[in-house]
């Protein structure tokens, strides 16, 4: 991780006003990890339910 994630709230706040519901979402560095087209990756959250992104 670059930033730590109270560094990352700092910065977004910087640019918009975060409220209490905000979900941030970040991953890892380009070039780290094995992401290839077609693979996905899946936030889910307790109560609220699941995002889905697929790699193009």
């Amino acid at each position: 991780m670059v930033f730590p994630p109270a560094r990352i709230v700092s910065l977004i706040s910087r640019d918009m006003t975060l409220d209490p519901s905000d979900v941030i979402a970040y991953g890892i560095s380009v070039g780290v990890g094995s992401m290839k087209p077609g693979s996905t990756v899946s936030v889910i959250i307790d109560g609220i339910g699941t995002l889905t992104n697929r790699f193009a």
